[in-house]
């Protein structure tokens, strides 16, 4: 099986620890074993056996209750929403099946299933349009042979929260063929957006702790789905793991116990970013970022003449300033930038960012 350079996770694993101002991230500042033990008490006499194959019946609740249909027979668990992507794709698509996605997105999403022998339209976010996807474009791009839809909701890099004027139709166009949504919602908390498995017997949900709850390192995901889907997931789910674990099951159930505590003070976080990079936006002419309405990045634009691999370089070797150039997601003169991270640090930031642009571009 052939597959290419994954673009965005090279990057960061070459370049992110050089770095001393991240801007960047996608996730939620990560919350510290302090913050965590400070939420959770484990039983030292939990037993560290395999546990619960695909999830303890108390995770499986506290994970439902951030969804409005909660059979426990819809959910199955895994070690992040990457594997969780990952699983559907096997399980569902097959050599000639055509998939639809859209760009800039993760790389993931049509890859992955084009290593599989899978065929994939890349429909474009339209930059002009605030990074809007066109539905009229979509129906036309589907064939007879589209087993899937493939959507990053809200998107990484472009923070596009998908609106209900492109879900509606697009869940009929859906019904009327039998296509499938797989929706990675790992994005999704910070408002009243509604869940693909929620409104679709045929959508599928991906999600995962890391992102939006600040606890990437837990590697904690999980797959919401119709019980059908979830019991052959679960066939293939065997031969590449085990289980998640009593540790990490108990972990993620006792963080969910307290998930609008923890969602409300991280949008508080991610919306005190947003004004602090607004103000700074409000002193620049070469930057300009369509503000994501929902999750924690955006793909903010700039007009020097430089590409974003040779920016995304310079600034980090010259002032410690770390970027994913656009390259990585096939649009130049674009970096992704994250808004999740420490507050103090963004400012210094982009105030180096400020100062570095002047001195080379004026």
């Amino acid at each position: 099986m052939k597959i290419n350079d994954f673009k965005v996770e090279q990057w960061m694993n070459d370049h992110e620890k050089k770095a001393i101002y991240n801007l960047t991230d996608t996730c939620v500042k990560a919350c510290t074993w302090q913050e965590l033990m400070e939420r959770v008490d484990i039983d030292p006499d939990l037993g560290l056996d395999y546990g619960d194959i695909t999830g303890s019946e108390a995770v499986k609740q506290a994970i439902l209750s951030l969804y409005t249909t909660h059979d426990l027979k819809s959910l199955t668990m895994f070690h992040g929403c990457l594997e969780a992507n990952q699983h559907v794709m096997d399980t569902l698509l097959e050599p000639k099946d055509h998939i639809i996605t859209y760009t800039p997105g993760y790389q993931q999403f049509w890859d992955y299933p084009r290593s599989l022998g899978v065929d994939a339209t890349l429909l474009a976010l339209k930059e002009e349009m605030g990074w809007m996807p066109n539905i009229d474009e979509l129906k036309e791009s589907i064939r007879s042979n589209t087993k899937m839809i493939i959507l990053n909701n809200p998107n990484n890099p472009t923070g596009t929260m998908f609106p209900r004027s492109f879900m509606e139709p697009l869940i009929q166009i859906c019904k009327e063929k039998g296509i499938w949504i797989l929706c990675d919602e790992v994005y999704r908390g910070f408002d009243d957006q509604p869940s693909i498995s929620d409104l679709y017997e045929k959508g599928i949900a991906t999600s995962s702790l890391s992102k939006v709850f600040a606890l990437p390192g837990l590697r904690y995901g999980w797959v919401k789905a119709c019980p059908s889907l979830i019991s052959k997931i679960n066939v293939r789910r065997d031969y590449t793991m085990i289980s998640t674990g009593p540790l990490m099951d108990t972990i993620a159930a006792q963080v969910l116990a307290h998930k609008d505590e923890i969602l409300q003070k991280n949008k508080a976080y991610i919306e005190q970013n947003k004004h602090i990079f607004t103000t700074w936006e409000q002193t620049q002419s070469h930057y300009h970022l369509i503000m994501p309405k929902a999750g924690t990045v955006g793909f903010l634009s700039y007009d020097m003449d430089i590409s974003s691999t040779d920016l995304a370089n310079r600034l980090l070797d010259e002032e410690g300033i770390f970027f994913v150039p656009g390259s990585c997601f096939g649009f130049d003169h674009h970096v992704r930038f994250g808004l999740g991270q420490d507050s103090h640090m963004l400012e210094k930031g982009l105030q180096k960012l400020s100062v570095w642009t002047n001195r080379q571009f004026g």
